[in-house]
């Protein structure tokens, strides 16, 4: 952490799903005022964003300093992404690979206009640094999750606001179990149980099944991806006894 951290603010890409509250605690640890953004673009799966406000409650008492650093929340509309998108996360349709190689969860722009959005937002807050929680290394190929591309649209950004953004993203070389061994390193326990009862991945919305990792179908590519990390985790901490 630089000393221009140490008294920055930053916004936090927050969408109420297990990455983005974990990147949001790593803000909270950095800067001393953290705001957040959440997008509803008609996602499938909306009820993570009703997920967002028990979630920034838990964080503010999971630590006092959280507390005083947690700033003001906001939430875009942007349907017109939903509209245009003919995808499973957009769409009621099996979650299935296409013929391009991607899986039709990917909604295409999704964090290039999140990013634009936020960075708008962050311009008239007086922030610079975005942080996200996008990563290349366990994730579904998306290719605007790539760490070039997330730069890439930093110095856009930069240059098209004539402001220095900086995006920040913690997970981008990580794994899920990592992504769990973080939230651990920044909460504890209170953190991690936060984590598993109260965010949301599923791509379906299910929160009507419990799992030891969370709530979701189960079945799911996210799902699959939040479980298999969480064992992993789990094996890892259960070896270091």
């Amino acid at each position: 952490m630089t000393q221009q951290d140490a008294h920055a603010g930053a916004l936090v890409l927050f969408s109420g799903g297990q990455d983005s509250t974990t990147c949001l605690a790593w803000a909270l640890t950095r800067f001393t005022r953290v705001e957040t953004i959440g997008f509803d673009y008609g996602q499938r799966h909306r009820v993570e964003l009703e997920r967002r406000a028990a979630l920034r409650e838990g964080l503010a008492q999971c630590d006092p300093r959280w507390r005083d650093r947690l700033g003001p929340d906001h939430t875009l509309p942007i349907e017109a992404l939903g509209a245009i998108s003919e995808t499973a996360l957009t769409r009621d349709a099996e979650i299935a690979m296409g013929a391009d190689g991607l899986p039709n969860t990917f909604v295409p722009g999704r964090n290039l206009l999140f990013l634009a959005f936020a960075a708008a937002l962050a311009y008239r807050r007086g922030v610079v640094d975005l942080v996200g929680g996008m990563c290349e290394t366990d994730f579904s190929g998306y290719p605007d999750c790539r760490n070039d591309t997330i730069q890439s649209m930093a110095r856009t950004l930069s240059l098209g606001m004539d402001r220095p953004f900086v995006i920040h993203t913690p997970l981008m070389w990580i794994d899920k179990a990592a992504t769990w061994a973080l939230a651990q390193d920044l909460g504890g326990a209170a953190l991690v149980d936060l984590i598993v009862e109260d965010t949301h991945t599923c791509y379906l919305g299910d929160r009507n099944q419990r799992f030891d990792w969370g709530y979701g179908c189960g079945r799911c590519p996210a799902c699959d991806l939040r479980a298999k990390g969480w064992e992993k985790f789990k094996a890892a901490a259960g070896s270091a006894r």
